[in-house]
């Protein structure tokens, strides 16, 4: 039982997922943050695709009367998920210095 715990213990990894509407840029997050890690001697695992989540909106063109004329609207969130194995304290540091683009959000854990 002891065994199990201290390989899991010494086994962690950092799990960072990746949000946006734009998937370039969610792209150039990804590769930007892959390429500081790799700097630091980091495992690197990823990036990984996850499904993109697809919110439709149906809205009346008019106000009130045409219910067969509509619009439908569309919004697409991008994932992506990268996985940093044995993360260090400088590769934490450097992450979080890291300038990213306004339109990624990013979600660090630790698993």
């Amino acid at each position: 039982m002891a065994s199990k715990k201290k390989e899991q213990s010494a086994s962690q990894k950092l799990r960072l997922r990746l949000k946006g509407y734009d998937h370039k840029l969610i792209d150039n997050s990804a590769r930007q943050i892959i390429e500081t890690a790799e700097r630091n001697d980091a495992k690197i695992i990823g990036p990984i695709p996850l499904p993109t989540e697809i919110k439709r909106y149906t809205v009346n063109r008019s106000t009130f009367v045409h219910k067969d004329s509509r619009e439908q609207f569309e919004l697409r969130i991008h994932k992506r998920l990268v996985d940093i194995m044995n993360p260090n304290q400088k590769i934490v540091e450097s992450l979080r210095n890291l300038n990213l683009p306004a339109g990624v959000d990013i979600e660090i854990k630790m698993v």
